[in-house]
């Protein structure tokens, strides 16, 4: 449950939860041992855990249930297109406003949310905006091996040959590639 998982993340107690958030310890109780659904909580409820979790509501009521994950290359262009579609500015407010960075790695869905994040540094750089250091934990990060976009494998494997990989990585947007994730075109989506 991603109360009990938020807790432990935070080192809160039951006790200490119902304290900071107004909400009798035994309703806390019943909620974090599955013997009140979250879903039937009341609004008021539900909103004085989140801001005692420091999360939102919306992560209390769509963790717990399963997610349909796409696939990367999927998601990723779903990223350029949303840069696209909304422009660099409202990307960057809308992303820092949702937390989806913090949300999809709280799923751990590591590789969703560093590539949102190299999108989010990669967008901040190009305007000359600040970096925003609320994610720093997550820039200290990085995946095990590199992943490569899946135009960039096809022609590595159809030449039998690693020049299209050593290419890419040389190409590579540093924003990105500090998660080692290979990506050099967000720009031009179709």
């Amino acid at each position: 449950m991603f109360i009990n998982d938020r807790m432990k993340e935070i080192g809160m107690t039951m006790y200490k939860l119902s304290k900071e958030s107004g909400i009798p310890q035994t309703t806390i109780n019943d909620i974090c041992n599955g013997r009140t659904d979250i879903d039937k909580c009341s609004a008021e409820t539900l909103y004085k855990i989140s801001k005692a979790l420091d999360v939102t509501v919306e992560d209390i009521l769509e963790i717990d249930k399963p997610l349909q994950r796409c696939d990367f290359e999927t998601f990723k262009g779903n990223v350029c297109h949303y840069v696209k579609d909304k422009g660099d500015m409202e990307f960057i407010v809308e992303v820092l406003q949702k937390d989806e960075i913090r949300r999809l790695y709280r799923r751990q869905w590591y590789i969703e949310s560093m590539y949102l994040l190299g999108m989010l540094d990669y967008i901040s750089r190009v305007n000359n905006v600040p970096i925003c250091t609320k994610y720093d934990d997550i820039r200290s990060q990085k995946l095990e091996k590199p992943v490569f976009p899946s135009g960039v494998l096809v022609t590595s494997e159809v030449l039998d040959s690693d020049e299209p990989l050593k290419k890419a990585e040389k190409e590579a947007i540093p924003e990105f590639k500090r998660f080692n994730i290979i990506e050099s075109e967000v720009r031009n989506v179709i």
